[in-house]
């Protein structure tokens, strides 16, 4: 499957002092509600972590982290008798009839395996790898250095095929003298791997005073070590206190503060805004996976414990409850404030710039019990479906609770309160929505009869030069004697030139869909003078009450949200996507009485352009027959594929495909293995309907569909 390229994230000065990793590896059921991470913007870089050998992530979750401009890394392991295997990647691999090999007084290093997984990660599309070294070397500090030179030269492959952005991550296991010693800090034992690498993890199993530790010896360096001396090879980076990743456990294994939701004690310590020091959060998936086997657990009372722990509880007075955390010997009590969330500890990040990457969302967490297209429910289930590739932002700015205000800010009213939700019960896309409730008191004012309130939904950060379109889709509903007006707006959060400056944008237009949706469009762009901006796409929503006295309440429902660069101008010849063909090949042979057809389903998308108009008017004419659309919106994307099928009667007829029936969908490559079960008739016609990666779905005739026709015994 492919997957999207890593695009890296906008970078403001305040959002360079505080970095978070995450270690983690999770199976998934497409036929069950499982555990998936919704919280990218609180960390720059995922590690996908198991205990195999070489561990590669699974393109859904590569996909949902490049989305969010997150890395997503592999693990490279050794453990227990590994030893033997972690020489193999050093040396190479010696050829089959080669002669005998050089003799030298160190142990020589081979680029072989460093080529061999650096293209691994080049055609899987994950950005490098966590190097896990938790066996001792027998060749001591000549296999310690020998494994350290190997490292510089994975890296300087890694920068080669993945490209610049790629890491190499050491886990603070091994020391310089090849012994088995976690030191929890950063010191002179395992500096010269540190130095080796991009990045340090140390352990998790650290006193309080080792953060204070690791920055002070961090200082105490040389610069030449650290910084970017031209002189040096390319492939030695500049380090800083960032680069230091201090280990916390969630499970508490010997972590300060006891790990779950005393983990923020540790955290304290590490301080990444005023210490300088970054976050490795291990086993992150603590709240699903000490909890599961509950009696009477399902997914929203984790959804809720989840929240908890990392944007902290819906209602800000609620009390947080944290275990009192076992101590160390002759450890001394340290005393700490009560329960912070995870998210106090980190800027909040955002997407890519969307001029890099299509900003999409159906605000999926990765599940859903049913899936829609364009409102319309194709497919229910029993149990649920998991599917990591579908997960996108769930709207960074509604949670714990949404941050309504007045539109008018001289308002004197109490703000309505507010909640937020994933909704499974409807979508417009996907399996869900994400449904924000609005109660607001009775009001006895002049002016309550219209009131007016301002709800952010997501931020981004965008360019100067550049003309972008947001796309919205919602539903609402209000109580009797409330009418809404709703109008797409986006405002300014911070500038880099400091002041906030007045977003130019343009009027919204709206347009009714089927099923009780609505969409609205608008245009927007930076003033001159500022180069980017993080801004707030939301809504201004307008409530009028026959009755302002009285309480009301609304909801908003929204379905989909994209912003993208705006079209070029009507000059330029655009590209309209479409499915050229579609193939099914079939596995293994359909004999009576079996009816299982097995089989693999392609195709290949195309662009067209509309019907061509010469206006060449003599040789001497300055202006082009024609002038073609080079940015980077020139040949079509999708964000994967539904996919129907209908079968042929007896009689030989096929309906309509509006009548096919729902089977699944796809990744981002157009290509899928599907099992069906065929039931009378002559054979099926399969159909292939693209989704673009701005979430328009393809109509009909620009599908494609492919027929698989069979006879049955007897028939």
């Amino acid at each position: 499957m492919a997957v999207l390229e890593y695009q890296a994230r906008p970078q403001f000065a305040d959002s360079l002092n505080r970095k978070g990793k995450l270690l983690g590896g999770y199976t998934e059921s497409p036929s069950g509600l499982c555990y998936t991470f919704n919280f990218w913007p609180l960390c720059d870089t995922f590690v996908y972590f198991s205990h195999h050998r070489v561990t590669v992530p699974p393109s859904g979750w590569i996909n949902a982290a490049h989305r969010q401009g997150v890395k997503m890394l592999g693990t490279i392991i050794f453990e227990g008798s590994g030893e033997a295997d972690c020489l193999k990647l050093i040396v190479g691999c010696p050829q089959a009839g080669a002669g005998p090999t050089l003799r030298t007084d160190s142990i020589p290093v081979s680029r072989h395996y460093a080529s061999v997984l650096a293209e691994l990660a080049c055609q899987r599309g994950f950005d490098g790898y966590l190097l896990n070294v938790e066996c001792p070397l027998r060749g001591g500090p000549e296999q310690a250095r020998a494994l350290a030179g190997w490292i510089l030269l994975l890296r300087s492959e890694l920068v080669t095929k993945v490209g610049p952005h790629a890491q190499a991550i050491w886990y603070d296991s091994v020391v310089f003298n090849g012994q088995l010693r976690w030191q929890d800090r950063l010191n002179s034992l395992n500096l010269p791997f540190f130095l080796s690498s991009d990045a340090l993890f140390t352990n998790y199993t650290w006193p309080p005073s080792f953060p204070a530790l690791t920055a002070q010896y961090f200082m105490s360096l040389d610069p030449a070590l650290i910084s970017d001396d031209a002189k040096r090879s390319s492939i030695s980076s500049v380090k800083s206190l960032q680069n230091i990743f201090t280990g916390v456990d969630v499970w508490g294994r010997g972590s300060h503060g006891g790990g779950g939701f005393g983990s923020y004690k540790a955290m304290t310590h590490i301080d990444p805004q005023s210490l300088g020091l970054s976050v490795a959060l291990f086993g992150q998936a603590w709240t699903w996976e000490s909890e599961q086997d509950k009696p009477g657990w399902n997914w929203s009372q984790w959804w809720e414990y989840e929240r908890k722990l990392w944007i902290g509880p819906v209602d800000p007075q609620e009390v947080v409850p944290v275990p009192d955390a076992p101590r160390r010997p002759k450890e001394p009590e340290c005393p700490h404030d009560a329960f912070e969330p995870v998210s106090s500890f980190f800027v909040h990040a955002t997407p890519p710039d969307p001029t890099q990457l299509v900003f999409y969302t159906s605000f999926s967490p990765g599940v859903g019990h049913s899936w829609f297209v364009e409102g319309v429910n194709v497919l229910q289930t029993e149990g649920g479906w998991t599917d990591i590739d579908k997960q996108s932002s769930i709207g960074n700015l509604v949670w714990p609770r949404p941050s309504v205000m007045w539109e008018n800010n001289d308002c004197p009213e109490p703000l309505p309160s507010a909640s937020s939700m994933l909704d499974m019960n409807d979508a417009w896309n996907g399996g869900n929505t994400l449904k924000v409730s609005i109660s607001c008191a009775g009001s006895t004012a002049d002016d309550a009869l219209f009131r007016c309130i301002w709800l952010p939904v997501q931020s981004l950060d965008v360019t100067s030069l550049v003309s972008y379109d947001v796309n919205i889709v919602y539903k609402t509903v209000a109580c009797e004697g409330t009418d809404l007006d709703l109008g797409l707006f986006v405002k300014p959060l911070t500038a880099s030139g400091g002041d906030l400056p007045e977003i130019n944008v343009g009027a919204s237009a709206q347009s009714y869909l089927k099923n009780g949706w609505t969409r609205q469009v608008l245009s927007f762009s930076l003033p001159p003078g500022i180069v980017k901006a993080s801004i707030a796409v939301g809504l201004i929503i307008g409530f009028i009450a026959e009755d302002p006295s009285r309480p009301l309440d609304f909801s908003v429902s929204l379905g989909q949200l994209t912003v993208y660069p705006s079209s070029p101008t009507s000059r330029i010849s655009k590209g309209t996507p479409g499915i050229l063909w579609a193939k099914f090949q079939s596995t293994k042979p359909l004999t009576s009485p079996s009816t299982d057809l097995s089989g693999v389903l392609t195709w290949d998308i195309t662009s067209f352009f509309s019907r061509l108009t010469l206006q060449v008017s003599s040789p001497e004419d300055p202006n082009p027959a024609w002038i073609l659309d080079d940015t980077k919106e020139r040949f079509p994307s999708f964000l994967y594929f539904n996919i129907y099928v209908n079968p042929h009667s007896l009689s030989g007829s096929v309906a309509e495909p509006t009548a096919a029936i729902f089977i699944g969908t796809t990744g981002l490559d157009g290509r899928a293995n599907r099992f069906y079960n065929v039931m009378d008739g002559r054979g099926l016609r399969f159909y292939v309907q693209g989704v673009s990666d701005k979430g328009d779905v393809l109509p009909w005739e620009m599908c494609a569909h492919v027929d698989c026709m069979f006879e049955l015994g007897g028939r």
